[in-house]
C-alpha cells in the first residue's frame, strides 16, 4: 500500500494554514499543526476546526515531562478527535502516552532523532550511540511501550517496519522530491523512496507550502509516492 501524504502546515496564521487547506481541497486531507501555529495561538482552534470539517489533524508537538503531566497532555489531545500526536521516544514518555491515549483513537508517535541531526549532531549533545543504533533502540522502546509508531527518518523506515510488523506507523518527515533542495534537512528521500522503504505516512512541508502551486506539488509528490509503492 503506497504512504500516505501529511501536509505541514508550518505557517504563521490561521488564514495562511485554512487558504492552503482550500487550495489542497481534493488532494490532501491529511494536516500537520506544530509549534509555529501552536505557540502562535491559533493552532488548536484550527486543528479542532479541521476536525470538525471531516480533515484528519497530527499534532506534532514533541511531549516531554513527567508521566503525570504527559497523560493530562496526551489525554487532552486525544479529547479533540486528533489522529496523531508525537511525544519524544523516552520510555516512560511514551509509557504515560500509551496509557492516556488507550481506548481512543489517537495514534502516539515516538519520535526517535530529527531528521535535521547527524552522528556529529548527537555526539555533540552527549549521545555514545551510533544514529541508526540509537534510532533501533528508541523503535524497540516505542514498540514495547505500546504507542501507535515513531516519526524516523526515511533511512530508518525499513528498520522501523521490521520492528513494528505491517500494523505500526511509520511517519517520516525528511522528503524532498525529485530536484528539490535539501533546506536544514540532513536524512532526506524522495517520496518514491521513504514510500518504498516503508513509510506509512510521510510529512512534507515547504515543498508544498512554498511552491507557486501548491496543489500541483502535493498531486506531483503523490505521483512520486504511487512509483514508490510496495507491489503485490
Amino acid at each position: 500500500m503506497a504512504a500516505e501524504l501529511i501536509v505541514g502546515l508550518d505557517v504563521s496564521t490561521r488564514q495562511q494554514a485554512e487558504a492552503l487547506v482550500e487550495a489542497l481541497e481534493g488532494t490532501a486531507d491529511f494536516f500537520k499543526i506544530g509549534y509555529q501555529l501552536v505557540y502562535g495561538g491559533e493552532g488548536l482552534a484550527l486543528g479542532r476546526a479541521l476536525i470538525a470539517a471531516g480533515k484528519r489533524v497530527f499534532f506534532d508537538l514533541k511531549l516531554h515531562d513527567i508521566d503525570n503531566t504527559v497523560e493530562k497532555g496526551v489525554a487532552a489531545f486525544a479529547e479533540t478527535g486528533a489522529q496523531m500526536l508525537t511525544v519524544h521516544a523516552y520510555p516512560r514518555t511514551m509509557r504515560a502516552a500509551a496509557r492516556a491515549a488507550a481506548g481512543s483513537d489517537l495514534c502516539v508517535l515516538g519520535v526517535t532523532v530529527l531528521t535535521s541531526m547527524d552522528q556529529d549532531d548527537l555526539e555533540a549533545a552527549g549521545y555514545g550511540m551510533a544514529l541508526g543504533e540509537l534510532v533501533a533502540l528508541r523503535i524497540e522502546q516505542a514498540r514495547q511501550a505500546g504507542i501507535g509508531g515513531v516519526v524516523a527518518s526515511p533511512f530508518e523506515a525499513s528498520a522501523a517496519r521490521e520492528i513494528l510488523g505491517p500494523e505500526g506507523a511509520v511517519v517520516t518527515p525528511g522528503i524532498r522530491p525529485t530536484g528539490a533542495e535539501k533546506g536544514d534537512q540532513k536524512r532526506i528521500m524522495t517520496p518514491a523512496q521513504a514510500s518504498a522503504a516503508g513509510a506509512s505516512h510521510l510529512v512534507v512541508a515547504r515543498p508544498i507550502i512554498a511552491a507557486p502551486d501548491p496543489r500541483a506539488a502535493a498531486l506531483g509528490i503523490l505521483a512520486e509516492i504511487a512509483i514508490g509503492a510496495p507491489r503485490g
